[in-house]
């Protein structure tokens, strides 16, 4: 397991985000699709995980209802996978939502990603539904934790 330290960092920071998204994920995007998508967000954090002064990975929440803090997205850089670097940033966002006194953290996680599956799971969320995304043609899988 990677000892990766997980660092909350701000609106100032979201090149390194677009720089990591960009290896995670395809096709890439710029800043200004994550300005559009906080914009009109309440508590908006982004966690890195850093490991060796190298960023590594990421997650991104906001509050989805005043005690609900919603998971949008998390990405980890192949090379870092399946090293526990997921779970450490889950960790992270849910010590975060209880310190600043949400009652539950909720993720949605599409049925193809096997290892966010395991790690929801592992992490003790429970499975609370499942929708069909027509933008992606795939199953959604809901997730929850009380905290």
């Amino acid at each position: 397991m990677a000892d990766a330290k997980i660092e909350l960092i701000g609106p100032g920071d979201i090149a390194i985000l677009v720089d990591i998204y960009s290896q995670v994920f395809s096709p890439p995007r710029d800043a200004e699709f994550f300005e559009r998508r906080f914009a009109s967000r309440r508590n908006v954090t982004i966690m890195l995980a850093v490991v060796e002064e190298n960023p590594v990975g990421f997650i991104i929440g906001y509050e989805m209802m005043p005690t609900t803090y919603f998971c949008w997205l998390c990405g980890v850089v192949s090379d870092f996978r399946r090293a526990g670097i997921a779970t450490q940033l889950m960790q992270g966002v849910e010590a975060w939502a209880a310190d600043n006194r949400y009652a539950l953290v909720r993720f949605e996680c599409q049925n193809q990603h096997r290892p966010m599956l395991h790690t929801a799971i592992t992490e003790g969320f429970d499975l609370v539904g499942i929708r069909y995304d027509t933008g992606t043609g795939a199953n959604v899988v809901i997730f929850e934790k009380e905290l």
